[in-house]
């Protein structure tokens, strides 16, 4: 609702939208720090003026699952990473206090720090468990060894990373390991990058979608709702016309022939340009140093 979406929007109007989207069976909200930065996680450009309660109260809270993250930022026009305890702890307890909440059900990391030992911020973020503020921990863009890493400090619930058609490197090692450790797979964003470069690739897409009567994003989604049940795509929007015709992908019925096609269209390799500029980091930038090298200060 802001961030990667204009300035924030009114807050009746993203309340309602949120309203909107429990009532229509939407049981998992995402949010994180970064975003805004904290707009999102309060939704109101005041820091202290509205909560996500406001927009969870009367019963609607126990309906859904809050996520958020932390451990990114950008100070100067540079993105920022931290993974060591000091900040685990007090990003924990500003989301707490931003979101008016007493526990976060699923907590991420949201970009991993490779000058701090995965062990060291996930044994953070098991005491954070064990303390009762968060209930589950998750990994934002980790590589396959980090993952098995961190699983063996503390079970991970959840990876967010972008699998979709224009995006399926993860396809090789991250998701066979998540599956192989029961980890649930969240993608947070569907639109193809770099439409101008991939014209021909999207216009194939968007003719299967016209076959299918439905939209292009909508055929997207519907790609990755037929991954299987571990995977829960997260896509954004700050529009009710927009929730629905997300909603509208869960019609979208692919056959295997159908999955094959779309994916013979966009096999990994095939699509031009990268998912981010160059100062962002993925899972591929996520190996962290051996815990015998941790020195705490």
């Amino acid at each position: 609702m802001s961030a990667f979406y204009g300035p924030p929007k009114p807050e009746p109007d993203m309340i309602s939208l949120i309203h909107h989207a429990i009532e229509s069976g939407v049981t998992f909200l995402d949010t994180s720090d970064l975003y805004g930065p904290f707009t999102n996680e309060i939704l109101s450009e005041s820091l202290s003026k509205l909560k996500w309660t406001q927009a969870l109260k009367d019963g609607v809270r126990q309906k859904v699952e809050l996520a958020t993250k932390f451990g990114a930022s950008f100070a100067d026009g540079k993105l920022d990473i931290r993974g060591d305890p000091q900040c685990v702890r007090a990003s924990c307890e500003a989301s707490l206090k931003r979101l008016g909440v007493d526990c976060i059900d699923l907590y991420y990391q949201q970009r991993i720090d490779t000058r701090v030992p995965i062990e060291v911020t996930v044994g953070e973020l098991k005491k954070l468990v064990e303390e009762g503020k968060i209930k589950y921990i998750g990994l934002s863009e980790a590589f396959a060894a980090t993952i098995r890493r961190a699983h063996a400090v503390h079970p991970i619930t959840a990876i967010q990373l972008e699998w979709s058609l224009w995006s399926r490197d993860v396809e090789e090692d991250i998701i066979p390991t998540c599956r192989e450790l029961g980890i649930g797979i969240y993608l947070p964003r569907f639109q193809p990058e770099n439409v101008e470069h991939n014209t021909t690739i999207f216009e194939r897409v968007s003719e299967i979608a016209a076959r299918k009567g439905c939209t292009p994003s909508q055929l997207a989604l519907a790609w990755v709702h037929h991954q299987g049940n571990d995977v829960c795509p997260i896509p954004g929007t700050t529009k009710i016309e927009n929730f629905n015709q997300n909603i509208g992908a869960l019609s979208v019925n692919l056959t295997p022939e159908e999955m094959a096609e779309l994916e013979s269209l966009a096999s990994a390799g095939s699509v031009k340009g990268n998912r981010y500029g160059s100062e962002v980091s993925t899972w591929k930038q996520s190996d962290t140093p051996p815990l015998p090298s941790w020195k705490a200060t």
